[in-house]
């Protein structure tokens, strides 16, 4: 067996900045639509606010029933085709939002988007184009391609629709999917039928160990409560901003700021919960900031240039668990079970915008704006005294070791039991049918020569 090491291949350059740049364009196009549609609402018959807020988190209903499906039909008709198929159903909610004149065509639009529930198939695509040694960077960077698209997506949005109106939102949307499509079969290069990988993909053997532990259900119950949350206070952010004296031409340029700012900030935070070990505290941190903020827009400070602080609050808190949470979860999952706890998380966090639309959207319609960020608050109190009582997670690595053989029976146990006597090795999963080894480890603890040493020492035994 071999530790598994090495750079970039061409190959594997290709296949990241394709795929991240496919799932970025895509996520730009749900995303755009969220400073915008609740003040474009007044021109779609029927409109209301809670029908505004169903429109605005619909798409996470069926990214959440659907992405499972798909990752599983990927690996029976292949990566790309599935894939394309989801652009497919996504530029036609694309097309039939645009050519919408009422609210129902709008959330049968963004029902039709999120049906296109790739994101499981274009990470499985990911995994057959790169090695182990780099995977873990590889999906880092759809990670951050992800944050950037939508900060684009806040500043892009308020433009296109201050020009064209809400339509031009959704047929730029529908341009994404087709430049998507293009991406995907000139950029991305094919990909070999492999197995099934254990750090994106789901196994049933390990969904109900997955469920019952405390530690990784807060990491669910954070992504669900975050995203509930961001969609809720959309159906309320664009009117603060008008009552604040904000003309609607100038919203993409507000949020422009804040973004660039929120960004700023967030960075040494993240630096400080990664580095000093203090992802508990960083966390708890940012929970509270965005419940404070949300007290803050529900009417505590008035006037510009307290909106503003508030916003820039919110973000940076929200972009310090979007950076964290993920991580988080990488370092709490078993060995060879990432797949199945970030396919359960990524579940979390669609019907966490699902019912952040309808829950903002109805709040709004009963009682007025500030009830909807008065509801996420008291939301944010019982998140942030959940999260009070875990435990603070181990920095632990996942490490990957190729095999030479297909190691069975007491061979299998001997190779188990020296690869978790090496010091700094907490946690192995061998699976001989892919010929790798999962490890968690503690970098600084970690005998790496010791590790080597049982690497060559193997590879020599199976040479012999």
């Amino acid at each position: 067996m071999r530790k598994v090491t090495g750079l970039l291949l061409a190959t594997e350059r290709r296949a990241i900045a394709g795929l991240a740049g496919l799932y970025a364009t895509r996520m730009l196009g749900l995303f755009m639509v969220l400073p915008v549609l609740a003040l474009y609402a007044d021109d779609l018959a029927g409109a209301t606010p809670l029908l505004v807020g169903l429109a605005l988190g619909i798409y996470g209903l069926t990214q959440a029933v659907l992405q499972i499906p798909f990752g599983l039909l990927s690996d029976r008709l292949g990566r790309k085709p599935v894939i394309a198929a989801g652009l497919l159903l996504f530029l036609l909610g694309s097309v039939v939002a645009a050519q919408a004149d009422s609210i129902g065509g709008v959330v049968l639009g963004r029902c039709l988007q999120g049906s296109g529930a790739v994101a499981a198939a274009i990470m499985a695509l990911l995994a057959d184009q790169t090695r182990e040694q780099i995977r873990t960077a590889a999906m880092a960077t759809i990670g951050l391609s992800i944050g950037v698209a939508f900060a684009v997506a806040m500043v892009l949005g308020p433009w296109l629709a201050s020009w064209q109106g809400l339509s031009a939102v959704f047929w730029f949307t529908a341009l994404l999917a087709v430049l998507g499509l293009v991406v995907l079969w000139k950029l991305v290069p094919p990909a070999p039928r492999r197995l099934r990988h254990r750090d994106v993909g789901l196994d049933r053997d390990q969904w109900r160990a997955i469920v019952a532990r405390s530690d990784l259900w807060r990491m669910d119950l954070s992504i669900f409560a975050l995203h509930l949350i961001l969609m809720a206070i959309f159906v309320a952010v664009p009117f603060r901003l008008l009552e604040a004296g904000i003309a609607l031409e100038r919203h993409g340029l507000t949020y422009l700021g804040i973004m660039v700012l929120a960004f700023a900030f967030m960075v040494p935070l993240v630096i400080v919960a990664e580095k000093q070990r203090r992802m508990k505290a960083m966390c708890l941190l940012a929970i509270a900031a965005i419940t404070l903020s949300l007290g803050g827009l529900a009417g505590l400070a008035a006037g510009w240039w307290g909106l503003f602080g508030w916003l820039l609050l919110f973000f940076t808190a929200f972009n310090l668990l979007e950076a964290t949470l993920p991580s988080m979860l990488s370092k709490l999952a078993p060995a060879g079970a990432k797949g199945t706890a970030m396919g359960i998380y990524s579940t979390s966090q669609f019907l966490g915008a699902f019912l952040g639309g309808v829950l903002g959207g109805f709040l709004a319609q009963q009682w007025g704006l500030s009830a909807v960020f008065l509801g996420c608050a008291l939301l944010g109190l019982v998140w942030l005294a959940l999260m009070a009582g875990m435990t603070a997670p181990r920095h632990l690595s996942s490490e990957v070791v190729a095999l030479e053989g297909e190691p069975h029976g007491d061979a299998l146990e001997t190779l188990m039991a020296h690869l978790a006597e090496v010091a700094g090795v907490e946690d192995v999963l061998v699976v001989p049918e892919e010929r790798l080894a999962y490890l968690k480890v503690d970098r600084q603890r970690l005998d790496e020569e010791a590790l080597t040493r049982l690497i060559e020492s193997r590879r020599g035994h199976s040479d012999a």
